[in-house]
């Protein structure tokens, strides 16, 4: 069902009972598995341990390596002949994981990105574009599965083809679109080659975007670009793909589905809780999985809480925008820097195009950060001054935000590699 009233707007104390009922149920169904019955023999952990969400700390964590280690069927909670569905990770940052799913848990995924969908204002009547990658990754499926159970038209463009995007988006009147942020910002320039406008030239309203970490200034950009509403969404194979959590309409953090899913934020040094509103790493515990349920399972993710009450109504808590990977931050002369704060910057200074590039060299014993970044095409078939005090600018601005002086580089629209999948925004030589 993709609304319903009294799960996503009911009292803490009934959802704290609710999570607690459904975490001793994950934790017999763990039980079952081959890793966690030997983990759970190992560090002498009983499910019968946890009496409140209190007890969560006494359960030990799992991570990505667990999963890579025990691959592929070390996880299963149930026989492969109730298995109905396998997705895979993609693996950018190592070897792929693997998540097995019953027909109860696609279906139970279907009603949380329905819901989802919902919160954000769409609508039976809607048509939906889903450009996404369909195959092994969960954001294509996912989506798809979502719309459908909301009961709205799903075109499966799948990645890719921008032309033929468009043309879609046209001629079937799409009123909402399925997007990688970073592929929004180059398809507004084929927009732009093609001599359509997708303010005036299309039906376009709601814009879904993820799978990659992106600063509000991108979306904001995004919206006015486009003219239409564009929402956060945040979601992980290992939990099911999209879906984990969204912005409803007010935009003003993602629902975390409590219903589904435990979540807490760690000190990713010390595994320790940190309060509400202080950032660390998310940490997931799946709570009505069938196939495949998972304890404690450090995302790698880094978050906080959002403290305040929605003005929305819904109750389940919600997390700020995804500010990037513990294992994708950036350490130079010391300092921590994630890709996210380099976007925000750029995206803030006027003639900046839509992409950019972070390449990390070694120079006899100093880091150093090259950026390269594109330029709007009026702009970079201009005054060569009006160039070099755009450089300027973007370096002033970085340095006084990072704390770190980057040798920047303007180079021409549309000239950097774009992946049909995330973006890839730092390349680091030297590890090599």
């Amino acid at each position: 069902m993709y609304w319903d009233k009294d799960i996503e707007t009911m009292s803490r104390e009934r959802l704290d009972a609710l999570q607690l009922m459904k975490l001793k149920d994950s934790l017999q169904k763990a039980s079952s598995s081959c890793y966690y019955k030997k983990l759970f023999e190992k560090t002498g952990f009983s499910p019968d341990h946890v009496m409140s969400l209190s007890d969560m700390g006494k359960i030990p964590f799992t991570t990505k390596d667990d999963l890579r280690e025990h691959w592929p069927y070390g996880f299963l909670a149930v026989p492969k002949t109730e298995l109905v569905r396998m997705h895979s990770s993609s693996g950018t940052t190592g070897r792929a994981t693997v998540i097995f799913h019953t027909a109860a848990d696609i279906d139970a995924w279907a009603d949380i990105v329905a819901r989802s969908m919902y919160s954000t204002g769409m609508r039976k009547h809607d048509v939906f574009q889903n450009m996404m990658t369909y195959g092994l990754f969960t954001g294509g499926l996912g989506f798809h599965y979502g719309a459908e159970r909301l009961g709205a038209l799903v075109i499966p463009a799948g990645a890719g083809n921008s032309r033929r995007q468009i043309r879609i988006m046209r001629d079937f009147e799409t009123t909402i679109i399925h997007i990688i942020p970073s592929y929004a910002l180059h398809l507004y320039s084929i927009f732009e080659e093609s001599g359509v406008d997708p303010k005036t030239d299309t039906k376009l309203r709601i814009a879904f975007i993820g799978a990659e970490p992106h600063s509000v200034r991108t979306r904001d950009k995004i919206e006015a670009l486009y003219g239409l509403k564009a929402f956060n969404s945040y979601g992980l194979s290992e939990m099911n793909g999209p879906g984990v959590a969204f912005e409803c309409e007010a935009q003003a953090g993602m629902h975390i589905w409590e219903d589904h899913f435990f979540i807490e934020i760690i000190d990713p040094e010390t595994m320790q809780p940190v309060p509400d509103g202080e950032e660390g790493e998310l940490v997931m515990t799946t709570l009505m999985r069938e196939g495949m349920p998972l304890l404690r399972y450090r995302t790698g993710d880094v978050t906080r809480i959002v403290a305040q009450p929605c003005s929305c109504g819904r109750s389940h808590k919600r997390i700020e925008r995804i500010k990037g990977r513990t294992d994708d931050m950036m350490i130079i002369k010391g300092v921590n820097i994630f890709p996210v704060q380099v976007e925000k910057i750029l995206m803030d200074i006027p003639g900046v195009g839509m992409n950019f590039l972070i390449i990390l060299e070694r120079e006899g014993y100093d880091d150093v950060m090259h950026i390269k970044v594109e330029v709007r095409r009026d702009l970079f078939t201009g005054n060569v001054k009006q160039l070099e005090s755009l450089r300027r600018r973007i370096v002033e601005e970085l340095k006084s935000d990072i704390l770190i002086t980057p040798k920047v580089e303007l180079v021409e629209h549309d000239s950097l590699f774009r992946s049909e999948g995330k973006a890839v925004r730092v390349i680091d030589n030297r590890k090599e």
